[in-house]
C-alpha cells in the first residue's frame, strides 16, 4: 500500500504533489493535547466523513456528517478523541460546520481508539481555510485535492509525518502560515 508522505514541498501520494498546511506548531515528537502541532510518526487513514447536503460521496467507504456529529475533545471524557452524538456535555467539535471546512474528512488513528488523555485529539485531513492558513495540529489542503486524496486513499493507508521536517515549515512566510 502506497504511503501519503508529508515533505517540505507537500503531501506526496501516488506520484502527486498536494500543497497543504499543517499545524500552526509545527511537526512535533511531543504532542500534547492543545499544543497546535502536527504529531511525528506513522499513522493511517481511519474513517472518511462527508457532508451529504454539500457534495457526493467521495469514496464508497465514506460516512454522511449529520446535524448531531460531534468529536469529543476533553480529554477527561470517556468519548475523548470518539465520534460522539449531540448533546454532549463535555468538550466536542461539530463535524456539521457552518464553513465548508469539514465538508470532508479523513480521520487518523492519532491517539485513537484508544486515547491517552492529553496526547491530542483529532488529527484530521480536511479542507483548508486558505492556502497557507495553520491548523490546530491538522493538515489542510484544498477542496479539490482533498476530494482526490479520499478517492485515492484506503482504510488504514499510512500517512508518513517525519520528525526531521523542520519544526516550523513555511515560517519564513509569516507567523500565521504554516504551509508545505
Amino acid at each position: 500500500m502506497s504511503a501519503i508522505t508529508l515533505t517540505p514541498q507537500g503531501l506526496r501520494f501516488l506520484n502527486r504533489r498536494i500543497p497543504c498546511s499543517i499545524g500552526r506548531g509545527g511537526v512535533t515528537t511531543t504532542k500534547r493535547e492543545g499544543d497546535g502541532a502536527t504529531p511525528a510518526g506513522t499513522l493511517h487513514i481511519a474513517e472518511l466523513w462527508f457532508r451529504p447536503d454539500r457534495l457526493p460521496p467521495p469514496a464508497p467507504w465514506a460516512r454522511p456528517i449529520g446535524p448531531g456529529d460531534l468529536w469529543c475533545d476533553d480529554s477527561a471524557h470517556p468519548a475523548y478523541n470518539l465520534h460522539a452524538r449531540a448533546p454532549l456535555a463535555a468538550s466536542h467539535e461539530r463535524l456539521r460546520r457552518a464553513d465548508p471546512l469539514y465538508d470532508i474528512i479523513l480521520t487518523t488513528d492519532w491517539n485513537w481508539p484508544l486515547a491517552l488523555p492529553g496526547h491530542g485529539s483529532a488529527i484530521f485531513l480536511h479542507q483548508w481555510r486558505r492556502p497557507g492558513f495553520s491548523t490546530a495540529g491538522c493538515i489542510a489542503m484544498s477542496r479539490a485535492n482533498l476530494i482526490w486524496l479520499a478517492a485515492h486513499a484506503a482504510p488504514g493507508t499510512p500517512l508518513v509525518i517525519p520528525s526531521s521536517l523542520p519544526k516550523y515549515l513555511g515560517a519564513r512566510r509569516g507567523a500565521a502560515e504554516t504551509r508545505v
